[in-house]
C-alpha cells in the first residue's frame, strides 16, 4: 500500500484505488475526500481525546478512519462494501492501527456500538435515513458531511423552501452549526455540487421520549403534505400515525371543539414551528385513537 506521508492524499487514494481495480460509484455515494486540509479539519473539529469513542459511517478506504483512530481510544468504522472494507482492513494492519472495530454491514440496519462522537463524510444517499437513525442515539457531538443542500435543509427556517421534517426534527433534539463548505472539486468522482460540514450538538433540555415519539410520526406525516392544510394532511397520511378508519378520524376531527385546535387544522403545514407541531400532536393524539 501507498504511503499517505510521501504523497498527497489525492495520489495515495488513487493509487488504492487503482491497485486495487476499484471504480468508484458515486450513484452509490462513494465520492471520496482527496484534500488532506479539509480531512484534517473535519479531524479537529471533533476535538478528540483518548477517552473518545468515535462512530464513522461510510469509512471508505480509511481517509478519515486513519487519522480519528490516531486521536481516540477507538474507532467504530462501518462500510457496507466488502471489497472496500477488506482495503481498509489491510491498511489498518498495515499501519499497525488496532483500535479500529470494522464492521462490513448496511448502517442503516444495524444496532450501533455504544459511541460518544461521530465524525464521518457520509454516503449521500442516506443522509436522511441515517441521520433520523442518530437521533435514537446519545451522544456528545457530531461533525458530519452532507451534500450542501442537504446542510441547509436541517437549519430550514418556518415558511422557506428549506424548511422540511428534517429541520423540524432536528428543533428538539440537536443544535444544528454550519462549520465549513467544501468543494465538489474536493472529491473523485467530483460531485454535482459541494458540500458543508455541520455541528451537531444534543439539546439539554429535550422533550420527554413519548413526546418525541409522538412529534416524530406527527411531523413525518404532515410533511409527506407541507403544502396542504393541516386537516388534510392528517387525514391522507393517517396511516403513519395510526391505524385509524378514514371515516372515524374525520368524525373525530369534526368533534373537536377547541378554538385553537380548529384553527390549525386550517392552516396549511409549511407556516407551522415545531414549537405549534408538537402542541398538535400533544392534542390530536387522542383523535387518532379508535
Amino acid at each position: 500500500m501507498t504511503s499517505e506521508n510521501s504523497q498527497s492524499l489525492s495520489k495515495v487514494t488513487k493509487s488504492i484505488l487503482n491497485q486495487n481495480g476499484i471504480k468508484l460509484n458515486k450513484n452509490l455515494g462513494q465520492n471520496y475526500l482527496i484534500d488532506k486540509n479539509k480531512r484534517d479539519q473535519i479531524v479537529d473539529f471533533g476535538n478528540i481525546s483518548k477517552e473518545d469513542v468515535i462512530l464513522e459511517i461510510g469509512s471508505g478506504i480509511g481517509t478519515l478512519t486513519i487519522e480519528l483512530a490516531k486521536k481516540a481510544e477507538r474507532v467504530i468504522a462501518i462500510e457496507q462494501d466488502t471489497k472496500i472494507c477488506e482495503i481498509l482492513a489491510r491498511r489498518l494492519k498495515e499501519e499497525k492501527i488496532d483500535n479500529v472495530e470494522l464492521i462490513n454491514d448496511d448502517a442503516l440496519k444495524v444496532d450501533f456500538p455504544p459511541f460518544n462522537k461521530i465524525i464521518s463524510n457520509l454516503p449521500y444517499q442516506i443522509s436522511s435515513p441515517i441521520t433520523f437513525k442518530f437521533l435514537d442515539y446519545d451522544f456528545d457531538l457530531a461533525i458530519l458531511m452532507y451534500q450542501k443542500e442537504f446542510a441547509d435543509r436541517m437549519n430550514g427556517k418556518v415558511g422557506t423552501k428549506d424548511y422540511s421534517r428534517l429541520s423540524a426534527m432536528l428543533y428538539f433534539k440537536c443544535d444544528v452549526e454550519k462549520l465549513t463548505d467544501v468543494s465538489c472539486e474536493s472529491f473523485i468522482p467530483k460531485p454535482q455540487i459541494d458540500s458543508t460540514v455541520v455541528k451537531l450538538t444534543p439539546k439539554e433540555n429535550k422533550i420527554p421520549d413519548d413526546d418525541f415519539k409522538t412529534y416524530s410520526k406527527f411531523t413525518k406525516a404532515l410533511f409527506q403534505h407541507r403544502n396542504k392544510k393541516i386537516r388534510n394532511a392528517l387525514i391522507d397520511s393517517r396511516h403513519i400515525i395510526s391505524g385509524i378508519d378514514k371515516k372515524v378520524l374525520k368524525r373525530n376531527l369534526n368533534e373537536i371543539e377547541d378554538e385553537r385546535l380548529i384553527e390549525y387544522l386550517k392552516k396549511r403545514v409549511v407556516v407551522l414551528d415545531p414549537e405549534e407541531i408538537l402542541f398538535i400532536s400533544r392534542e390530536l393524539k387522542p383523535a387518532f385513537e379508535e
